[in-house]
């Protein structure tokens, strides 16, 4: 799923405004990082974050969220309306790894293909290991799970105007200057689409960003074309080298995998 750009570009956009629906992360980020002033390097790097911690070799994935936990335990304070907050707080991080988690899934089902239950919760159980690297205490490993915590926490979240200044930064095509600025309207209002329907609503996400039949047709093609696409400067490519596998490993069937799998392990 990770290797897939279009599932990763709109989940990702998707988990930030439902992170950004919490005064003390949308706090956080604002007033303690470069967001503000440099948003496309900073999503950048958050996107390099995530592939290493996927793709990476163990070591390499550690030393880096050790670095970013450094980081984070000096960020804390207080939101516009006197609420105290700390990064590292166990609720905050939960919900970031579970706001991800839930982004990538739901994008990838929507646009590139469907997958079943058992699937799916096979990929939120996957992300155990890295998001307890995190500190996270409670990570998501079904919908349900997810649905849960969503709930625990809506009655808190608010619509703030940073959260329509994201999304006109994703519209503006500035982090990929050399796409047609319709596929970046399209991307937005994608993300918009895919968001609970109770987050959206508090948020006040409108109609304005309903997904229209031909973004959604124009986004699916796209979705699968990259699903398709075997590209050996891919981190998942790249990988499965460095493990000793068949570079295209991670775009072979299941059975496949298995059979490659217990092959070696013969």
């Amino acid at each position: 799923m990770f290797r897939n750009p279009i599932a990763m570009g709109i989940g990702g956009i998707a988990a930030v405004l439902m992170e950004f629906a919490d005064a003390r992360i949308r706090s956080g980020v604002w007033d303690h990082s470069v967001y503000k002033v440099d948003p496309i390097g900073r999503s950048m790097r958050t996107g390099m974050a995530a592939m290493i911690g996927v793709y990476g070799p163990a070591p390499a994935a550690r030393n880096l969220i050790a670095g970013i936990t450094r980081m984070h335990a000096k960020v804390g304070g207080e939101t516009p309306s006197g609420q105290s907050y700390r990064a590292l707080e166990p609720e905050l991080l939960n919900w970031v790894h579970a706001t991800a988690a839930y982004g990538f899934l739901t994008a990838y089902c929507r646009f590139v293909r469907p997958l079943d239950e058992a699937s799916r919760n096979r990929f939120l159980a996957e992300g155990r290991p890295v998001a307890e690297l995190y500190g996270v205490t409670e990570p998501v490993e079904t919908e349900a799970q997810f649905d849960r915590m969503m709930r625990k926490l809506l009655p808190g979240f608010e619509p703030h105007p940073i959260n329509l200044e994201f999304l006109d930064i994703i519209q503006s095509g500035k982090a990929q200057p050399s796409l047609p600025n319709f596929i970046h309207r399209a991307v937005a209002r994608a993300s918009v689409s895919i968001l609970p329907p109770e987050v959206r609503a508090v948020l006040e996400l409108g109609r304005e960003w309903d997904l229209t039949w031909r973004d959604r047709l124009m986004l699916k093609a796209f979705g699968r074309m990259a699903d398709r696409k075997r590209d050996p400067q891919s981190p998942a490519w790249q990988a499965a080298i460095r493990l000793g596998l068949p570079g295209e490993f991670a775009w072979l069937p299941d059975r496949a995998q298995q059979r490659i799998l217990a092959n070696r392990a013969g």
